[in-house]
């Protein structure tokens, strides 16, 4: 054998058996569920209540948008809402998923 067969029959570790395998990637687990009740699960219930918000809300109630512009709701459509903002009485038409909160219920 030569110098270099030598160098990686030295290098290679044996294998690690099944309990030890187990213990390499436990911390790896342990992080992905960390990451998963820390940032995921509480994103995705944020995300379930603003979506039965926008399926609650009906004309007469005061919404803000994501610009964050007031306006209370005069018309409900299929994919947005038809929002009345300032004091003359200007009317927008507003896509649902821009609706960021409800102020006051009508």
């Amino acid at each position: 054998m030569t110098k270099f067969h030598l160098f990686l029959a030295q290098a290679t570790a044996p294998a690690p058996s099944g309990a030890s395998a187990l213990m390499q990637f436990l911390p790896l687990v342990l992080m992905f569920a960390a990451m998963y009740f820390l940032l995921i699960a509480p994103q995705r219930k944020k995300q379930k209540a603003h979506e039965k918000m926008l399926t609650e809300l009906q004309s007469g109630d005061e919404v803000v948008t994501a610009g964050g512009i007031y306006g209370v709701i005069t018309q409900v459509k299929d994919d947005r809402f038809v929002i009345r903002i300032g004091s003359d009485n200007a009317k927008v038409e507003v896509g649902k998923g821009f609706i960021s909160a409800l102020v006051k219920k009508a």
